[in-house]
């Protein structure tokens, strides 16, 4: 799969390069919020693995960015140096992301995280396909019928 890793640390960025290629996965680098933002614009990629501090914009503010801005659900995994308190942990699920890890990376878990990734991607694709095929009201739960009616889903 094709992962989005975002690091302005030089050395942080090979090393999450090697690690991310060590799993299997295709990678593309952005050394900024704004960089990275671009890339997701110009290619469909769905995983972002980026770090908390990224110099003028935060690894926060790109995955509230990327929420209000991408039609396809992407999954966004935050590292950090800093330590894993309740109030990192609950910044950061304000800010939309997925998963939290501290670093250094520990591949096997990295590894971990990047499958229920995968798997939450495939059922969010599956659920947009019927989606597609049974026409839903948002608003109002009803499903539209063949004769063309509005029904409740429990009838």
């Amino acid at each position: 799969m094709k992962i989005l890793a975002v690091e302005d640390d030089p050395s942080a960025a090979m090393v999450i390069e090697s690690v991310l290629r060590y799993l299997g996965h295709d990678v593309v680098l952005a050394a900024t919020a704004d960089e990275a933002f671009a890339c997701l614009r110009a290619e469909p990629i769905r995983i972002v693995v980026s770090d908390w501090l990224l110099g003028r914009t935060d690894g926060l503010e790109l995955c509230r960015r990327i929420r209000k801005g991408t039609l396809d659900y992407v999954y966004f995994i935050l590292l950090t140096q800093r330590e894993a308190t309740d109030e990192n942990e609950h910044l950061a699920m304000e800010a939309g992301v997925d998963d939290f890890l501290t670093k250094p990376v520990v591949p096997r878990e990295l590894r971990m995280r990047l499958h229920v990734a995968q798997r939450i991607l495939g059922y969010t694709q599956q659920v947009q396909q019927l989606e597609s095929f049974l026409p839903v009201c948002s608003y109002c739960n009803k499903v539209r019928d063949d004769r063309n009616f509005w029904e409740q889903i429990e009838e």
